[in-house]
């Protein structure tokens, strides 16, 4: 197996659950700051020209959510649990993070960090205050759901703390709003004991 990886986010839940789950995978390294992700070869299996991109064989695989499911199918692992109510609210969570907390945090992430980086322009302050604000919302309602909790499903944990916390995981650069948080700042600590997660991207 193959993934196609940058150092963002996305890609460190796939790459994340991979080493979790020790699989057979080749990491390889496609540099966003060079164009690598427009290439006719890399568009060939992604057409949308992101990370990360999953190649087994004949099977060509993108959006994390979709690889770390994989993963876990492939390694018979409980991240994705076989109670078809559980399933359920692993999917409630990777779906409210993409739409929600996710989405408000990797807003701030662009603004406040990428833009910056690779001289994207000016950041847009009405952007990060509406940003900001949507962030606090739904940052509350993890944090509230968080309580007594170790992980979102309780105390198993699943491919879905992999996908909400991935953006915590830049919240200094992101500059996210954190304080008052205590639940969320807490299962985040958690989630970095995991020596895969702490470190997905080593060599």
């Amino acid at each position: 197996m193959e993934l196609y990886y940058f150092e963002t986010p996305n890609a460190r839940k796939a790459c994340g659950v991979a080493r979790h789950l020790d699989l057979p995978v080749d990491f390889i390294h496609v540099d966003l700051s060079k164009g690598e992700h427009k290439t006719p070869d890399f568009l060939a299996r992604n057409p949308n020209g992101k990370v990360p991109v999953l190649q087994d064989g004949e099977t060509i695989m993108w959006e994390s959510p979709a690889i770390m499911l994989y993963f876990a199918q492939k390694a018979g692992s409980a991240l994705w649990p076989s109670d078809p109510v559980k399933q359920g609210e692993v999917l409630r969570w990777i779906n409210w993070d993409t739409a929600h907390f996710g989405r408000h945090a990797g807003r701030l992430f662009w603004e406040n960090h990428v833009k910056p980086m690779f001289g994207l322009g000016e950041s847009n302050q009405a952007e990060i205050e509406e940003a900001t604000g949507f962030f606090k919302q739904f940052a509350a309602v993890l944090d509230t759901h968080l309580a007594g909790r170790d992980y979102l499903l309780g105390d198993q944990l699943t491919i879905a703390d992999f996908a909400v916390d991935s953006m915590l995981t830049v919240a200094e650069p992101a500059r996210l709003p954190l304080d008052g948080y205590d639940n969320v700042k807490r299962w985040h600590e958690r989630m970095m004991e995991l020596p895969a997660w702490r470190e997905p991207f080593a060599a």
